[in-house]
Formats: C-alpha cells, structure tokens, sequence
C-alpha cells in the first residue's frame, strides 16, 4: 500500500524522529482526511524547555525551504515553526504543555471521534463546510449547528482528561 502524499512527506522530513524526545504527534486535517488546499501538516510537541525545543527544531529544520520560528508572547508561551517538505507546508507547535492537555491535540480527539460515530454523511458534510472556507473546529461546529466560539464548543466535546 502507498503512503498518501502527506505521510510520505512526514517521512521524508524525519520530524516524528528528530522531535522524539518532545512527544510529537500529528493532528489536524490530514490524518482525518479533511485537508484542502494550503492545509498544513500539524506536528504537537511537549516543549518543557522553549530554548531547548527551539535548538532542535533549528538544527533540524532551518535549511528547510520557508523555514520560520517565533514563540508567542503570550499564555503558554508556545514556539512554533514552519517550512515546507515535498511541496507540503508543515507547522510544528511545541508548548510547555504535555500534548495530552493541549487544545489542539484535544480537538483533534473530539474531531476523531466524531468522525468515528458520525458516518459517511457527516464526513462528507464537515468536508464540504472546508471547501467553503471554514477553518477545521468552525467547520465542525456548523455541521453541528454549534453557537458561540467553535473552538471552545469543540473542545467541550473532547474526552475528559484523565
């Protein structure tokens, strides 16, 4: 069996390897088959030590074509990266937050699951919401017929922590 393009192209990275000792995880669209155009490849990480994340990332990724690294100023204070490998735009978000906790792993729990017990229509449903425009929780949230912030309906959804 082929890999589709996204994995061969988390493959060809080496990111899951060289972010190892961070808990790396992807999330988002591609794993739920609900990418389109300009989706990103979405890499969680548990980055306790921000200078020590953001040395390996570096190392790791700077010759990468697009390469770029900021760390918000704000709340966790998470870094994160971005560049491109095989035509494909990867965004890898390290917090100091174990990625069992953080909001976008949680999310893409709820998403799964949803996925999971909603059937073919529903998929199909969350998908054309996509390819309208929606970011992936709001395209979630209006399949659903959610009110208010999307992103804090959906993560009202997710499995409770343990």
């Amino acid at each position: 069996m082929n890999a589709r393009p996204w994995q061969a192209a988390l493959e060809e990275s080496g990111a899951l390897a060289r972010l190892a000792a961070f808990d790396p995880r992807v999330a988002g669209t591609f794993p739920l088959g609900l990418d389109v155009a300009g989706s990103d490849i979405d890499i969680l990480c548990h980055a306790a030590d921000a200078q020590a994340f953001a040395g390996v990332v570096w190392q790791a990724f700077a010759h990468l074509e697009g390469f770029s690294m900021h760390q918000w100023t704000c709340g966790e204070r998470a870094v994160v990266a971005v560049f491109r490998v095989a035509g494909l735009p990867f965004e890898v978000f390290g917090s100091p937050l174990p990625v069992d906790v953080q909001a976008g792993w949680r999310h893409f729990l709820a998403e799964q699951q949803l996925l999971e017990t909603g059937g073919g229509a529903f998929f199909e449903a969350v998908r054309a919401a996509r390819r309208t425009g929606l970011k992936t929780e709001p395209a979630f949230a209006h399949v659903l017929g959610m009110k208010g912030d999307p992103y804090k309906a959906l993560l009202a959804l997710a499995p409770p922590l343990s």
